[in-house]
């Protein structure tokens, strides 16, 4: 279960401004609270019960062990995204959207080995056996990569979600998460169209504050989805664990039953043999006085 979300603290993080007023999205009209001095005031108790209902369902994504990408190359959202995001362990992108990220992930992937090969060139001296020139190309190559893809190094498959600051700047982003059906939650302004994310957090995507308010909001509640799956695992483990235990427990009293009932048998025989002597000494015995009856006679 997500956080609750504090009115008053969206207000002091100025999550309620908008952009003016001639350059608002109509259909940002249900989430604006009032104007004000020609800048459009977003409704905090409706950016409060969405971030809610974000934060819930980006817990159950983290939970399936599925990632989700965080998404913003704006200036002012950029060390946030990248600081919150390597908190909950998920990959980001700060930098230019590679065009192609989800719609071509092979592509992209091949261009993340070739990172992970100029390492282990350094690392087995084939880099030193190249060329000045060459080792030049190979460094500027590996720092462009790094900048570049260096965050999504880990993310071996298409991600769980997209979360997005700024939808109308992050637009390709937008688009190829549509074409591959991937959920999309977004911070959205009033200069944006709200219909393009699947959810929707209507806020303030320009002032530092703002941002950082609702992306750790977003951060922690991911954080929560991961602990969930992690102690879920270990009762799972736990559980296992005993249930093996039961059957160690069992199998000896088996095992015990088995060879008592072998004992058991050896016992009726040694019985059965002795009644058998016992017959043969009887009928020996009756064979010995009927010759000593006769000699009498």
């Amino acid at each position: 279960m997500a956080n609750k979300v504090e009115v008053k603290e969206l207000l002091d993080a100025g999550v309620h401004f908008g952009h003016l007023t001639r350059r608002w999205n109509p259909n940002m009209a249900p989430y604006i609270y009032m104007e004000r001095n020609g800048i459009h005031i977003i409704n905090l108790y409706k950016s409060a019960a969405k971030m809610q209902e974000a934060g819930e369902a980006l817990a159950k994504i983290a939970a399936s062990g599925r990632k989700i990408l965080f998404v913003a190359t704006k200036k002012q959202a950029k060390e946030i995204v990248a600081e919150q995001a390597e908190k909950a362990n998920m990959p980001y992108i700060t930098e230019r959207w590679p065009g192609g990220m989800l719609t071509n992930f092979v592509t992209i992937r091949k261009a993340v080995k070739k990172m992970a090969s100029i390492d282990r060139m350094k690392k087995d001296g084939t880099f030193n056996s190249l060329s000045k020139k060459e080792r030049l190309q190979v460094d500027r190559l590996r720092a462009k990569l790094e900048k570049n893809l260096g965050s999504i190094a880990d993310m071996s498959r298409l991600p769980g979600a997209l979360f997005v600051v700024d939808i109308t700047r992050e637009h390709i982003a937008i688009k190829e998460a549509q074409k591959l059906n991937i959920p999309i939650f977004a911070m959205v302004d009033t200069n944006s169209d709200p219909r393009e994310v699947d959810y929707v957090i209507p806020s303030n995507d320009d002032a530092s504050k703002s941002i950082s308010k609702v992306v750790s909001y977003v951060s922690e509640s991911i954080v929560e989805g991961l602990s969930e799956r992690k102690s879920s695992k270990e009762s799972k483990k736990k559980e296992e664990k005993a249930s093996k235990e039961d059957k160690a427990e069992k199998a000896p009293k088996v095992k015990k039953e088995k060879a008592e009932a072998p004992s058991k048998d050896a016992e009726d025989k040694k019985a059965m043999k002795e009644a058998k002597k016992d017959v043969k000494l009887e009928s020996k015995k009756e064979t010995l006085d009927k010759a000593d009856s006769n000699e009498e006679e």
